[in-house]
């Protein structure tokens, strides 16, 4: 499967912005936007003009460097947002916001989101009680996703839900810390994505 290999502060940086791509290293002193707040490259520090479709572009890289999918898989999911009832931008976000991936990391299970698509890939997980490795799959209103057994030792999965209260979780989720497991109650609603994004301009850009 295609996927983005190189840096990951990079991408912050070239969004001006933090994405949390790194985990606990976002949240010190070490975060490559508190250390060199400008975008990457030669010209970087440079002033540039940035034009409407500009803007309207980096709002789509940086929405899909959030959520870690490439162009295809984004460009999928927006079709599928705009045959949905409802505000396409906003059905957009849902889609993102229910992808298995995101939901392991909005339960406290990893530390960012490129942490949780490799424990779900490794088959840490079950949902509603079969074992899962597809980190795009859509969770629905009473999935039940629960770490396996033998993976309840691994370090890394308990430090990330010893931080999960610096988070926060969302009212959509709920989580059984005692069980290592994670229930979704409803489906997600905008006041649940925090993050600073413009649907509206992800919009403009494929109605173009």
């Amino acid at each position: 499967m295609a996927r983005y290999t190189g840096p990951s502060c990079r991408m912050c940086r070239r969004e001006n912005m933090e994405l949390f791509l790194k985990g606990e290293r976002c949240y010190t002193d070490k975060c490559a936007i508190k250390r060199r707040n400008y975008p990457p490259g030669q010209h970087g520090q440079g002033r540039a003009k940035v034009s409407d479709y500009g803007v309207q572009l980096r709002e789509k890289q940086k929405v899909r460097r959030i959520y870690g999918v490439l162009e295809k898989q984004f460009r999928s999911f927006f079709e599928k947002a705009d045959r949905m009832k409802g505000v396409t931008g906003e059905n957009l976000l849902f889609l993102m916001e229910r992808r298995l991936d995101n939901t392991v990391y909005r339960l406290g299970f990893a530390s960012s989101r490129i942490e949780a698509r490799q424990v779900i890939r490794h088959g840490h997980f079950t949902l509603n009680g079969r074992k899962v490795n597809i980190p795009s799959i859509q969770v629905k209103v009473g999935d039940v996703l629960e770490l396996r057994q033998k993976s309840r030792k691994i370090a890394s999965i308990s430090e990330s839900l010893e931080g999960v209260v610096r988070r926060g979780i969302p009212q959509w989720l709920e989580l059984e810390k005692d069980a290592y497991r994670g229930i979704v109650k409803s489906l997600p609603v905008r006041e649940d994505i925090t993050m600073p994004i413009q649907e509206q301009l992800i919009v403009e850009l494929y109605s173009k």
